[in-house]
């Protein structure tokens, strides 16, 4: 575990800059910020940037030297990484300019701030999983499952006549509560994260809001929410399938990118020792495998089953060698 730096070669605003990352947790990255006086403002998803008149004073905190090459190899093995492509979609003004275009303020008074609060709490320092770049990910999913291009929220239809139907903006509503309390404590955090959902679109739903948003839809939030504890929703619930598929997409993804995934919930675990999280990692995948059919939906299966069967036994095989 390590804080490292590289040298100050990345010219912008009058100067070179480095680049500040940690090798095991951004917890630990942003206890390293902090002593060394680094303004939140220079985080960027998964590095500080680190102005040249500052290298020294990181170092002297304890920040170890090493090659650009070196930093890069150890950010991604260690998971933390976000890739390029992944980093405009992650960023809070994107996500915010998502969440606006979900519920428009000026449709809905007061959901601005409602979104805003929710991509703070999904850029908390000690998510390395369950953070901005999981909430795309599951929204992306969920768009692919109703026919919709990535990174395009759910039609404008009204909320209340898209209800339990695809494009509902209920179910995408439910993916940005579904994590948006992880504390690391199963079932809590879903339990925690419902009740998050009806404190925050409570008051939009009110009469005189000017919203097209009703109480039952707040509901429906929290019961899908509710749903993602254990993935198991009933046969007939399309809204419920929808939102569980797109949250186990991960699993059915590229073998490099769940290899990522795996370091990064590992990472939210770095406390854990070794010999209490393995055989509870390896409970929950002898779990899940011993489910057989992982994705509810016939799109889900279809892109993802086959995928997620062989990630999942080729983690299980790691953990038991």
């Amino acid at each position: 575990m390590a804080v490292l730096i590289d040298p100050p070669s990345w010219p912008a605003h009058g100067t070179v800059w480095s680049h500040l990352v940690s090798d095991s947790s951004l917890a630990e990255l942003h206890d390293a910020a902090a002593r060394i006086g680094l303004s939140p403002r220079s985080f960027d998803l998964d590095h500080y940037d680190v102005a040249a008149e500052r290298y020294q004073d990181a170092v002297a905190a304890g920040a170890h030297p090493v090659s650009g090459r070196e930093l890069v190899v150890r950010l991604a093995a260690s998971g933390l990484r976000v890739r390029g492509r992944d980093r405009g979609a992650g960023k809070a003004h994107a996500l915010r300019t998502r969440w606006d275009a979900l519920l428009p303020d000026d449709h809905v008074r007061g959901a601005r701030d409602v979104g805003h609060e929710l991509v703070e709490r999904w850029g908390e320092p000690h998510r390395a999983y369950h953070g901005r770049e999981h909430l795309v990910h599951v929204l992306d999913s969920l768009a692919l499952l109703e026919g919709r291009p990535p990174g395009l929220p759910a039609g404008p239809a009204p909320i209340a006549a898209t209800r339990r139907t695809d494009g509902s903006r209920v179910t995408e509503l439910a993916v940005w509560f579904h994590d948006a309390v992880h504390d690391g404590v199963a079932r809590q955090d879903e339990e925690r994260s419902a009740e998050l959902a009806v404190r925050l679109l409570g008051p939009l739903a009110r009469p005189g809001s000017g919203a097209d948003l009703t109480p039952d839809d707040v509901d429906e939030v929290a019961r899908l929410v509710l749903l993602t504890r254990d993935h198991d929703p009933d046969p007939a619930d399309t809204a419920g399938s929808l939102l569980s598929d797109a949250d186990l997409a991960i699993l059915g993804s590229a073998p490099d990118r769940y290899a990522r995934y795996v370091r990064q919930v590992r990472a939210e675990y770095a406390a854990v020792p070794d010999d209490v999280f393995v055989p509870a990692r390896a409970a929950v995948l002898e779990q899940l495998l011993s489910t057989g059919a992982l994705f509810r939906t016939v799109a889900g299966a279809r892109r993802w089953q086959d995928r997620a069967e062989s990630n999942l036994r080729d983690e299980l095989a790691g953990l038991r060698a």
